[in-house]
């Protein structure tokens, strides 16, 4: 991209939307391409009005925390979104109406809301993922080609773990990888997948895919999918270590997005190469 292009954080007061922040901030960072111009929090939120700077602990920048993205959307070049579902669905026809590109991490996302995004996507560039890290994106490709040369005679389990403080399970990364196995083999994933299995006596279900999910510490996450066969097994295994490669992941995302694609409604996998090209 020539010179540096313009951003809105939405979500910009949460967890990630600081962690955006102070990314785009950082020395050598993406700064260098990517120029915050505006965040945007809820009506009432006591973050509006606080400079985005300080709201990441950083120098002040002289740019404040807005509660409206209707205010600022034209300026901007592209929408980075990690707020309420509704925000989301909301905000995705604003940046359409601009033809701007969206990327939308923000989850639990219903039925409804994610139509209102898919017809948004007929207008604007938006890139959609639950799990922004580039590690998971490969891990998933992995488990998916993995799945395509060795055939349902190997046998798949996914074993996650996360902090003590994480509430679903197992995770919504999790079932990510469980569907790209059960896509690649051309199967439905709720007719496959296996998860209370204490509640049952019997052998493993052939071409089943167990979910398996630990709780405990600070772990931020951590996937593994194992193929196991007859006399030998694959352990495939991602670790985050820091929650900033899902900032970065967001941003490079952006980036992409940003650099001349087709209007229509994107993944990680497409971000990295491995989806059709639109």
């Amino acid at each position: 991209m020539d010179g540096q292009r313009n951003v809105v954080i939405s979500g910009c007061a949460g967890r990630m939307g600081r962690e955006i922040i102070r990314q785009i901030l950082a020395p050598g960072g993406a700064g260098e391409r990517l120029r915050i111009i505006g965040g945007v929090e809820a009506r009432g939120s006591e973050s509006v009005g606080v400079d985005m700077g300080r709201l990441a602990g950083l120098d002040d920048i002289g740019v404040a925390v807005g509660d409206s993205l209707l205010d600022i959307v034209a300026q901007a070049g592209g929408i980075i979104e990690f707020s309420s579902p509704e925000a989301t669905a909301a905000h995705a026809a604003l940046a359409a109406q601009g033809r701007i590109a969206h990327v939308i991490g923000t989850t639990a996302i219903n039925d409804e809301q994610q139509k209102r995004i898919i017809a948004a996507a007929r207008h604007s560039v938006i890139v959609q993922a639950g799990n922004m890290s580039l590690g998971m994106t490969l891990l998933a490709e992995l488990a998916r080609l993995g799945t395509t040369l060795l055939g349902e005679e190997w046998d798949v389990e996914i074993l996650e773990s996360h902090h003590r403080n994480k509430v679903d399970a197992p995770s919504g990364s999790a079932w990510d990888l469980a569907k790209a196995i059960a896509d690649a083999r051309g199967r439905k994933l709720s007719d496959v997948v296996e998860l209370e299995r204490h509640t049952q006596r019997k052998p493993r279900t052939p071409g089943a895919i167990g979910i398996a999910a630990r709780r405990g510490g600070g772990i931020i996450g951590e996937h593994e999918v194992l193929f196991a066969g007859n006399g030998e097994h694959i352990a495939l295994t991602h670790r985050a270590e820091d929650r900033a490669i899902y900032a970065r992941g967001a941003l490079h995302a952006l980036e992409w997005a940003c650099e001349g694609k087709k209007p229509g409604l994107y993944g990680m996998r497409d971000v990295l190469g491995f989806g059709a090209d639109k």
